[in-house]
């Protein structure tokens, strides 16, 4: 999951938070702590040139909180250019919170960490993402209103997932336009690599359409019950990656394009809902280059749960959710055919929109 390993004679070595390798200029790194309720957790702000940081908050019982500071350090960076190639008024944050979101949490410990976001007066804006619901954003809701995807009941636009599973089909269909010809999913065969919420909702899309679909989680249970729903076969193998399949929909948690996978994949197209999918984005993002295999940025078209969270801070309805959910099929055609054009990865064509962006926006400002 964590993509950034480093040894601890390394770590003995480097500043705690500027000397991170995931460290890309952050603007701001808070570290939260209550002994009461038990709360240990990191918020990283990442650039706020186009807007207030918007990010979910992630729980996680991670290894240790060097993995988690990496992990919120790289998340928030990729809010940042999630927010900016979709066109959205934000900038980049994401918060972790250390521990077993099924045994650690609760109110007391939501409510407390939205305090902290509180705290940081609207520069972060919090919503849901792994190991979260949209009722623990109720609660962080009730000490704090620096916080989206709450129930519709109250006013919020609800649970984000299946808008960012329409967003990934939509980024899955245009990266087959541009592969085969053709974005009709049909007879293709696709892997989804982790069912929860998003994975789910982007199973049932592609079996709407007649995909041939493998799926593959850590949750027995989890699998048994997508396949009885949707009729979709479990992947019972050793190897996903050496397996032949036509599109790969990495759904789970990042990293999972890395130096022990790559070479193995034999997939023709990448496009699936997970955050950092390239462990080393230049590196594995120019193999899958010289390999022809297509990659649709994932900070692209995993864009969908924040456009929907967004829909609470500018006030607009479900249509103009999904028409700009839509639009990510005609982005990712346009990235893909630039990246072509000038011959670099589509991962890099990606960031150098959002960077111009983000650059513009900074030119003005200084005016």
């Amino acid at each position: 999951m964590i993509s950034d390993v480093i040894s601890s004679k390394e770590l003995s070595k480097v500043d705690p938070v500027f000397g991170q390798v995931s460290f890309d200029n952050h603007e701001q790194v808070v570290f939260c702590n209550d002994k009461d309720t038990g709360l240990k957790a990191i918020i990283g702000i990442h650039n706020t040139v186009l807007g207030p940081a918007l990010g979910g908050t992630r729980m996680w019982n991670y290894n240790n909180e060097w993995e988690a500071l990496n992990d919120v350090l790289r998340l928030s960076r990729g809010m940042t250019f999630k927010s900016a190639i979709t066109g959205l008024n934000l900038g980049g944050g994401k918060a972790v919170i250390i521990g077993d979101a099924k045994t650690q949490k609760t109110p007391e410990l939501m409510k407390k960490f939205g305090e902290f976001v509180h705290s940081l007066s609207g520069r972060y804006i919090t919503a849901e993402d792994v190991g979260m619901e949209t009722s623990d954003m109720d609660t962080v809701r009730e000490v704090t209103p620096y916080v989206t995807g709450i129930s519709e009941s109250i006013g919020g636009a609800g649970n984000p997932s299946p808008i960012t599973a329409y967003g990934v089909f939509m980024g899955m269909k245009a990266a087959a336009k541009f592969k085969f010809g053709s974005d009709v999913l049909e007879d293709k065969t696709i892997f989804v690599q982790g069912i929860g919420n998003v994975g789910e909702a982007l199973v049932e899309h592609l079996v709407n359409e007649g995909a041939n679909v493998t799926i593959s989680d850590i949750s027995k249970e989890r699998l048994e019950s997508i396949r009885d729903r949707y009729g979709v076969t479990i992947y019972n193998g050793n190897d996903l990656y050496s397996e032949t399949m036509d599109i790969y929909a990495p759904c789970a948690l990042g990293a999972t394009i890395n130096n022990d996978t790559i070479h193995k994949l034999q997939a023709k197209v990448i496009a699936g809902a997970a955050n950092n999918q390239l462990e080393i984005e230049e590196v594995h993002g120019k193999i899958l280059q010289e390999r022809g295999i297509v990659y649709a940025p994932d900070f692209l078209i995993n864009a969908g749960g924040i456009i929907n969270v967004y829909a609470e801070l500018e006030n607009y309805g479900k249509p103009e959710i999904m028409r700009k959910t839509e639009n990510i099929y005609n982005t990712t055609l346009e990235i893909l055919k630039k990246a072509e054009h000038d011959g670099i990865t589509t991962n890099r064509a990606a960031l150098d929109i959002a960077q111009e962006r983000i650059e513009t926006r900074k030119r003005e400002n200084a005016k």
